[in-house]
Order: structure tokens, then sequence, then C-alpha cells
């Protein structure tokens, strides 16, 4: 370990590890029903658990030895209260260590290193490396898509006490902590009621408000000072999107209505902020020929917030020429003092105008399809044998649309609420700015067709084809789509009337690859190179019909989903690879670990930033060589193979249901959107990758994040190919961070927690393969690394992984030990009291379980 790191580590030892035990002491003043006998007992528990798993103890062992041992507890009802209280305060535990851990972020990440941008200028010495960044400064750009897809356990209340006790914690104001403590102790966890999806607006909106809003803010200010002349206005370097209200796949719970209302709120949000600003500039700017301006501006930000009924008549234009009425009035009249203030406010309008984040819109091409059915059945714009044609048949008919349809003349509400969600985007882009809701996306793409009869409803849905200004952007997820979405652009490139309208919306094409369901249906390794070589493929073949391709990344927080460090990911793309862009998903539990706080969020955003514009300043070339290109194509294929040997077992995801909370996750009330997409029995199809992926989390075998990677890399070293590996471990920036991100998968895993199944009679063997695969993958990773330990090159964050893992092994041996409970009743077919008790406690651990992991699930 280097100076640095250690350095960093006395640092996260005072201000979280010490901080945690000093502020822990307080919790035995939490209004909890014998509070101090839980807090003394649940610190036994913990030191029981341990030993008890060293023993090999199951979590009903460990469980039963220590009531029997350090507790007067005898009737069951007893026992499970004493359990739900340890549950109550372990959750809370796990907030005061979120709020350390926030507080002390500008302290443990150094907010001028390496991936941000004052590292950035220390980078363009010379004037031809400057004018390098100042080309790529004016067409990159990063877009942040903020979705609710549910990882995020806290509800919106709880957040916002996390973000106080930051606060209070840095000002190490013990009297303030303390009262947000006993704050917390009186303020539920848990939802009674699923959140609509526009709860879920609100929810994201508060941190584009109170963290998005100021740290992009700051970002754009430090670019200016830093590059004066290098930004240019015009061109957002940063942008919003948003999908709560929009994301219509597999929510029959987001309509039109929904869109419109979340359309409005965001506009009110930003109008919010605005007025707030200004405000504070008319504290300043009292100067003759500025006052007045500004008076003006505060008046319509007014009347458009806050006056009921008043007609939307505000535009970004309208604020952008009164800003920089007052710019000009102030240098030239008043030498400039606090111009900075207004250049600052018109950065953030340029950047967020009046739609704060733009609304995509999403739906499944199957619905699509379906809708298009029912119009050819209903009224004449289309062949009755639609259903019957060819896709080339089904093509020609669509582009022969030019009236709208009805959607009265449809039935079903789904097929209705499409045609009447792409109508309803006119409205909100007259309001909002065309920015407010510019795209419409394609889950499950697989074909040209799926493209184009989205082209088309919206055809049927009012639109004309010169004015829709709209980017349709298809999503390819499973191995199979990906391997085939270069023949699907290529054909959709060469449709004439898709041509034209890709020529009216700049020739920019954006695709969108999902990395959650191509690991859940081809293993982390497979997954991964296939969106890596996707992506080459495509940006070939765009470049080739002159397009400007930019690839949209669904991706989650834990490595199996995409996530872990992603910013390494956009630094390891070769000149292969479009790079205009950065674009993906920050999901749930994401958003309020990585970007919760606005030094969080600043500095996450200066990594993307950097780790896209570094790429065009070296002429180091990250882009793999053909022989170790075919190396990763070996290993991905071996490790495909390896991951479906196990996922097509008749008792694969029986197992995951058995041992794990997977069928409460829908009981949780984190998300309005149901768990699976379709009712009916399990499958892997429909089972969504967030459940899919926090079960196996919630269980700690994390098996979506490195299973079959030890198999792969297993096969090169017999095959006598390893010094190839290390060499491909050593000049690949991909390789090393798709092993590293599989660190952290594998770093979060507690195999001793559920190795009571291993001798079970039908799901031994799964547990077995499972367990004999970490620890293959974590030998030869350890290997290629040269580590003692995983994780040893990130000290910090692997200490914070072990601190939370201690918080939340209560959590995890007394989730085991109710689905062990609910089992045996149901084995014996005993429905008991009991048992509704169990299954709360369950889904009560999820909540502390999850949030405890952060980027988890």
């Amino acid at each position: 370990m280097d100076g640095s790191a250690g350095n960093l580590l006395q640092i996260y030892n005072h201000q979280v590890g010490l901080k945690f035990q000093l502020y822990n002491s307080l919790f035995t003043a939490l209004p909890f029903h014998r509070v101090e006998k839980t807090g003394i007992l649940l610190s036994l528990f913990l030191l029981h658990c341990e030993e008890g798993y060293n023993k090999r103890q199951s979590p009903e062992d460990i469980i039963n030895t220590f009531i029997q041992q350090y507790t007067p507890y005898r009737t069951e009802q007893e026992q499970t209260d004493l359990l739900f209280r340890f549950v109550q305060y372990a959750e809370r535990q796990v907030v005061l260590f979120d709020a350390l851990e926030d507080a002390a972020f500008r302290d443990i990440h150094d907010m001028n290193g390496p991936g941000t941008l004052k590292n950035l200028q220390s980078q363009v010495p010379s004037s031809k490396t400057r004018q390098i960044l100042e080309n790529k400064l004016k067409e990159f750009s990063v877009r942040l898509v903020l979705t609710a897809h549910p990882t995020q356990f806290y509800p919106s209340e709880v957040l916002g006490i996390i973000n106080d006790l930051s606060k209070a914690i840095i000002h190490d104001s013990t009297a303030q902590v303390n009262s947000y403590l006993l704050q917390l102790g009186k303020t539920p966890f848990f939802k009674k009621e699923k959140p609509t999806p526009y709860d879920e607006a609100v929810s994201l909106i508060w941190y584009l408000e109170n963290v998005f809003y100021q740290s992009a803010g700051q970002i754009l200010t430090s670019l200016k000072n830093q590059f004066p002349s290098d930004i240019y206005g015009k061109h957002a370097i940063i942008r919003m999107g948003f999908w709560p209200g929009g994301d219509r796949d597999g929510n029959p719970f987001v309509k039109t209505e929904t869109t419109l209302k979340v359309a409005d709120a965001l506009r009110g949000a930003i109008i919010r902020s605005y007025y707030a600003d200004v405000r504070k500039l008319k504290r300043r700017l009292t100067f003759k020929g500025v006052a007045n301006v500004l008076a003006t501006l505060e008046q319509k930000l007014f009347n458009n917030l806050f006056v009921p009924g008043h007609k939307a008549d505000l535009s970004k234009d309208e604020i952008m020429n009164m800003l920089e009425q007052m710019r000009q009035t102030l240098q030239e009249t008043h030498n400039g003092l606090f111009v900075n203030l207004v250049e600052n406010l018109q950065r953030k309008v340029e950047l967020f105008g009046l739609h704060f984040a733009s609304l995509d819109i999403r739906q499944d091409s199957s619905v699509h399809a379906q809708a298009m059915e029912a119009i050819a059945e209903k009224s004449s714009l289309l062949p009755k044998n639609y259903k019957d044609l060819s896709e080339s048949q089904k093509i020609a008919a669509l582009l022969k649309v030019t009236s709208p349809a009805d959607p009265a003349i449809l039935e079903d509400e789904l097929m209705q609420d499409t045609l009447e969600s792409m109508a309803a985007i006119k409205n909100i882009q007259q309001t909002n700015g065309e920015e407010g809701c510019h795209r419409y996306i394609i889950s499950h793409s697989t074909s040209a067709l799926d493209v184009l009869e989205v082209y088309g409803l919206f055809l049927l849905s009012g639109w004309k084809p010169d004015e829709l200004t709209v980017d349709i952007v298809p999503l390819f997820e499973t191995i199979n789509d990906l391997q085939h979405a270069g023949e699907v652009m290529k054909n959709l490139y060469e449709n004439p009337a898709y041509r034209q309208h890709l020529s009216r919306r700049r020739n920019v094409q954006t695709i969108m690859l999902g990395f959650s369901d191509g690991t859940k249906d081809g293993g982390y390794l497979m997954a991964n190179y296939s969106i890596y070589k996707t992506k080459e493929t495509l940006s070939a073949i765009s470049r080739q019909y002159d397009v400007d391709v930019i690839f949209f990344d669904g991706r989650g927080g834990p490595p199996a989903r995409g996530g872990g460090k992603t910013h390494q990911f956009y630094a390891s793309m070769g000149s292969n690879i479009a790079n205009k862009e950065i674009q993906l998903t920050i999901q749930g539990q994401t958003i309020s670990s990585n970007f919760g706080t606005v030094d969080s969020a600043q500095f996450n955003i200066e990594q993307l930033l950097n780790a896209g514009i570094t790429n065009a300043l070296h002429k180091t070339d990250t882009t793999l060589t053909q022989a170790e290109e075919q190396l990763l194509q070996d290993l991905a294929f071996e490790s495909y193979e390896a991951y479906n040997q196990l996922k097509n077992r008749p008792d694969f995801l029986d197992y995951l249901n058995y041992a794990s909370p997977l069928r409460y996750y829908a009981e949780t009330n984190i998300g309005s959107r149901p768990a699976k997409r379709k009712a009916g029995k399990l499958n892997l199809n429909d089972l969504r990758a967030v459940p899919y992926v926090g079960s196996w989390s919630q269980l700690k075998q994390n098996l979506p994040g490195y299973y079959g990677v030890g198999m792969a890399l297993d096969k090169m070293d017999k095959s006598g190919r390893w010094a190839d590996v290390e060499q491909l471990y050593k000049n690949s920036i991909f390789f090393r961070t798709l092993l590293g991100n599989c660190e952290m998968a594998m770093s979060k895993c507690f195999f001793p927690l559920t190795a009571f199944l291993s001798d079970h009679p039908k799901y031994g063997k799964v547990w077995n393969m499972i367990f004999d695969e970490f620890e293959c993958t974590k030998k030869h990773v350890l290997r290629l690394t040269g580590s003692a330990k995983l994780m040893d090159d990130k000290p910090v964050e692997q200490l914070s992984i072990q601190m939370r893992q201690r918080i939340e092994l209560p959590l995890l041996t007394i989730q085991q030990f109710a689905l062990t409970k609910i089992r045996k009743m149901e084995e014996q077919s005993a429905e008991t009291p009991n048992k509704k008790n169990y299954e709360n406690l369950v889904i009560r651990c999820s909540f502390g379980i999850i949030n405890a992991e952060r980027n988890s699930a």
C-alpha cells in the first residue's frame, strides 16, 4: 500500500469508522421499546453470528442458541419481537453509516485528482492538445438519465434525514445529529402502499433540484473558468434525462395523464430553481438598467409558478435574452460587477431550459405490434390482413399512412395509451421545449420492423413526417439481439423513409444497449463482451452510412447490471467505438450512493466527462488488437457455456426462489412496476433484472457478477494461454475494469450464510456449483492481480464493504432464519398466524440489506 492510500485509510477510519462508533452510542436514546437492551443484545448477536458462521452453523442454529444463551424470551412472539427490534436498530445504523460516508466524501476523494476537471487542465500543456480539446468540447456531452427502477429502499423522508444528518456531521454538531437520529427513530422505513409513477417522479425531482442543479452549475462554471474560449453556450455538455412517468415497459400504471403531469412537475421544478436564483441576484444587482430587467424576469417566473390558471407564457429564449441584456449592461456600464453571477445562471438556463430533464417515453415492441394489428382490424388505415403480412409488406403499408387514427376506436386501454402518449409529446414540446420530450425507446428491439412500427404509430397519432421532432431509439438487450443489431440498423439506414427522418434529426441515431438483461441472459463476461463488440459493429456501420451514432447504456448499480466503476469502462473504449456522447441510466440506489450529494455528484459527473474527453486527447489507443479481441471472445464464449450449463438446469430458478427472498420482492413496495413482466409461472425471460440480481445479492452469492469467469480463465490456463491472459490484463483497461468490477461483486459475497444448503437433497448440487465457481474465479483473479485479497488495490472501498457487511450480518441471519421457518411451515402444510410475522421479517430485512450494500441491486 502506498503512502497516499494509507493516508486515505487513516482519514476514512477517523471520519467514518471512529465517528460511527461515537454516534452509534446515541442510538440508545432512540424511541424504541426497550431500546437500550436492544442495542446491547444486537452487539452480542453480531459477535455470536460471526462465531457461529466460523463453526459452520446455520442461521437457524445461530439464532436459537443466541436466544437460549442471552435472553429470557421463550415464547415465539417474544423472540420475533426481539428480531424485529434488531431489524429496526440495524437499518438505522445503515442510515447513520450512509450519512457518515456522504459527509466524508470530499475528504476521502481527491476533488482535484485523476479524472477531475482540474486534472484535465493539466493534460493540455501544448497548444496542439488544446485545439483537440476545444474541438471535443464543441460536440461532446454526458447525459445522465434518472430512472425509478426499484433498487431504492429508502422512503423520501429518510433520504431527507440522511441529507440533513450528513450536514450536521460535517459541522460536528452532536446536538443536531442526536435530534436527527431521534427523528429517524420515529420515521417509518416500510411503505404500506406501492408508490405511484408520479410519486417516483417527485422523489427524483428532489435530486434534480437539490443536487444536479447545483453540481452541474458548478461544473459548467469550472469549465468556463478553465477553458473560457472552449465552452460554447449553445452546446450543453451535461444533459439530464428522466424516465419516471414516461417508462411504460411492463408498468401498467404509467398513463398519458401521468406523462403530462410529470412533464408539468419538471417544468415547475426548474422554474422554481430559477426563481430562487433570481431572488438571490436581486440582493446584488441593484444597479440602474439591470434591476428593472431582473424585476421583470422575477415577475414572469412568479406568474408561471404561483398564479393559478396562468397560461404558460415563458420560453427559454426569453429568459436567456433578459439575462444577456443584464450581462451586457453590467459589462458596459458597471465595470462587470457581479457579471459572473448572471453568467452562472445563464449556463444553468442553457443546460436545463424549461424542461429540467428530458422525459423519455419507453414501451415494449410487442405492444406496438399489437397496436398495429388492432388499428388494422378497427380501421381502413392499414390492410385488414396486416397481421399476416411479411415484414417488408408491413413496412410498405406503414409508410403509406397519411391520416391519424382515433384512439377511441381501440378497445384496449394499453393500445389507446400508446397512440395518446405519442400525441402528448407535442404538448410537452410546446410548453417545455423540444428537449422536454424528444425520444421514444423501444424495448426488445429485434428487427427494423420494430422501429418502423413506432415510426408508423407516430404518423397514426397525428404527426407529419417532416414535423416529427422525436428520436426513435431501439433497445437491444439479449445476447442474440445484440449479435443481430448490426443487421437491424443496416436495414434501417437503407430504408428511404427512415433515412429521411434521420436527416431531419441531424443524421444522429441513438441506440440503447441493455446491460442488465444481457447479463441475465448470457452471464457477466459474455454480456460485457457482446456489448463492446456490438458497439464496434454499430460504429462501423453507422460511419459507413454517414450517421453519427450515440450509445445509450442501460446500466444498474452493481457490476452484474453494468455498474461498478462505470467511468473506467468509458475510458477504455477504443477508437473503433463512437464517442460523441456518454449516455447512461442512473438507477435507484445508484442515484443516492453516487449522486446523492452535491460533492459526490460533481465528482462522478467529472469522472464521466474526463473519461469521454481523455480518449480524444491522447495518442494512446485502447483499441484491442486482433489477437486480444480473439482471446477476449474465447473467454466470453467459455464463460457463456459455463453460465448456460447452470442457467438451463431445471432447478436453477427454483433454487433462487427457495433460498432467497425473490418471491417477496413485489411486497417491498419500493417501486410502482411489477417484479415480472407477465403474470404466471416464474421464468427467466419474464423475471426482471432488478429482482433477479437483487435476490442473488441478498443471498450473498452475487452470481451474476462473476459466474463463468473462473471457468473461462481456468480453460485458458489449461490450454497453455495463461501468458496471453496476463498480457491482456496488462494492456487492456477494458479487461482490467471487467475483472476489477468482478472483484467488487465477489467481495460482497458471504457463502457461510447459506452453507447449510450445501448438502440439501434437491439444491445442494446448485449451491456447490456456485460456490466452486466463486472459489475458482477468486483464485484466478487474485493470480492475475498479484494480490492476497480481493480489492487490495482499493483499500478504502474494501474497508467500506467490510464495515457495511458487519452492520448487515444480523439482518442477513434473521432473513435466512425467517425463510427457513416459512419453508418448514409450507413443507408441513402448516398455515399458522406466525407465518405472516416471518414473511414480514423477510421483507423488512431486505430494506437494511440492500441499503447496506448501496450498489447491490
